[in-house]
């Protein structure tokens, strides 16, 4: 009897605010892909990242922004 194995490829996706941002090096951890969006959305600075869960093929990540009190 022979077992095959198949090799699928896990797409990570992040989102922000219902927009769907590539994965910028899949080498990146999760916070260090938000970090790489700071600099076109600095609010993720303060934001958490969620999620991890699987869907088929894809990982999805979710960056929440942080709610809070001044003062």
């Amino acid at each position: 009897m022979t077992t095959t194995l198949a090799i699928t490829t896990v797409t990570r996706v992040f989102n922000y605010c219902g927009i769907a941002l590539p994965d910028p090096n899949p080498a990146y951890t999760p916070e260090e892909v938000k970090e790489h969006y700071t600099a076109v959305y600095p609010e993720l600075v303060n934001a958490s990242v969620e999620g991890g869960d699987f869907d088929g093929t894809n990982q999805a990540f979710a960056f929440r922004r942080g709610t809070g009190t001044k003062g």
